[in-house]
């Protein structure tokens, strides 16, 4: 035997070894939560173009009295604002585009436009106000409520949720992205918003089209047996794991385990999409049929993930960029949202789900409590999302921004303090959990956020 013999060959070669192996192409945890987690797996729902909170859960009546009138400069002097820059002598208040009510026993605040939310499970969901992001502009805005760094390239949330606590899931991935798009603007989402960064390839999303086949060639190809391509695979892997002993490669590592993935995709997915056990009243109650493209398709198909262990779900819908026509683009976009947004967390709670998942719902940033004509510009000082189940205090509103919306004031909190919360109850100290890279120590966090305790139960 070799006087020095490498890691990965020694572990190879010893019972320890294949355990530790096996393990990794299984996609099981790379680090053990350190706190009591009250969270197994998160689904968010991405707003994507920037929902105004002026029209969603953020109601401002002094922003109603003063509709039209010019907007105090004291507000806006010297401060970011996107395609509206420089024009401090013309911005004329907007007041809300629609009405706002009371809603269940906890009296949430909550726009007409979103009946379902309100009515339905306003005592379920906690409403923070106060969220303030750093990019302006959509796509560095999404990077930044994604990975928590205006740098491209960066891990993205679900790659390291999944890096650090793997996947309940043998036969789907462990990070699943769905799209849909309608109701106004709709600005593109690049794939490096699921991309795992310098994690290891396999923790980086898998996006599912939600149409159609839900991945290219997920079908045999003509010929060949599931028997016979699993011969291949394996034979595959074996040449993989003999080259890579000299190698010692985690991208190898990562292909094999990749391979092994989408042979059970092949099993997997057709069922997953596959509507047919859903009884009438739970596709009545999302608002679709089918794996039809929908969010509430989408929504319907996150559920069903979530019973299947998959760990991080990301659902984008792509309409809310609404710099003109305001009134009736919110209307429009709510309307593709509300419902299904609401029958998730209904359906995850009746099913007892929803203690242990999280559901996060909300943009990349707010709007401008001034008109861009008959619409609202880019903010980044205020904007509001909500979050349920996982130990999420349910019926509370949390922070507040001043009389115009302009600017969160009370219990502000930072991209950074959600990225930290989440994280908290998911089990793992935003602080300590760390990947060493290129000489540092990086974090989904960075070198900032908080635990927002006051919003835990």
């Amino acid at each position: 035997m070799e006087n020095s013999i490498l890691r990965r060959t020694f572990l190879q070669r010893t019972s320890v070894g294949s355990a530790a192996l096996a393990s990794l192409f299984n996609g099981s945890a790379s680090v053990k939560p350190k706190l009591p987690a009250k969270c197994k797996r998160v689904i968010v729902l991405c707003m994507a173009g920037g929902p105004s909170h002026l029209e969603t859960f953020d109601f401002k009546p002094k922003l109603k009295e003063l509709h039209g009138k010019p907007m105090p400069k004291s507000f806006t002097e010297g401060q970011q604002i996107a395609q509206l820059q420089g024009k401090a002598n013309e911005l004329k208040i907007l007041g809300p585009q629609h009405e706002f009510a009371k809603y269940g026993k906890s009296g949430q605040e909550i726009s007409t436009v979103l009946p379902n939310i309100a009515k339905n499970i306003a005592d379920d969901i906690c409403i923070i106000k106060s969220m303030q992001t750093e990019q302006i502009n959509h796509d560095p805005a999404h990077t930044f409520m994604n990975t928590g760094s205006i740098i491209s390239g960066r891990p993205s949330m679900g790659s390291w949720i999944t890096y650090g606590l793997g996947s309940e899931c043998e036969n789907l991935p462990g990070f699943v992205v769905l799209t849909s798009v309608g109701g106004g603007q709709s600005q593109p989402i690049a794939a490096r918003q699921w991309h795992s960064g310098f994690l290891p390839s396999q923790h980086q999303g898998v996006r599912l089209r939600s149409k159609g086949d839900p991945v290219l060639y997920v079908n045999s190809p003509k010929g060949v047996s599931q028997n016979r391509q699993k011969e291949v695979i394996d034979t595959v892997k074996e040449l993989n794991l003999i080259g890579n002993r000299s190698l010692n490669d985690q991208e190898i590592d990562a292909r094999i385990s990749q391979y092994e993935m989408a042979f059970k995709m092949q099993m997997s997915v057709p069922g997953l999409v596959d509507f047919s056990d859903e009884p009438k009243h739970i596709t009545d109650m999302y608002g679709t049929k089918g794996a039809d493209g929908t969010f509430a398709s989408n929504c319907l198909l996150a559920r069903r993930m979530a019973e299947r262990g998959v760990r991080f779900i990301q659902l984008y819908h792509r309409g809310w960029d609404h710099h003109g026509g305001i009134k009736k683009g919110v209307q429009n976009t709510a309307n593709l949202v509300d419902k299904a947004s609401a029958a998730l967390v209904k359906d995850l709670k009746e099913r007892g789900l929803l203690e242990d998942t999280l559901v996060v719902w909300g943009g990349e940033f707010g709007r401008t409590p001034m008109a861009q004509g008959d619409g609202r510009d880019h903010h980044i000082k205020a904007f509001s999302m909500w979050m349920a189940g996982a130990g999420i205090r349910p019926g509370m509103t949390y922070g507040a921004t001043d009389e115009l919306g302009y600017s969160a004031v009370d219990n502000i909190v930072h991209v950074h303090d959600f990225h930290a919360t989440m994280l908290h109850l998911l089990g793992i100290n935003h602080e300590k959990f760390t990947h060493r890279y290129q000489g540092r120590d990086f974090r989904l966090t960075d070198v900032h956020g908080k635990v927002l305790k006051d919003i835990i139960a």
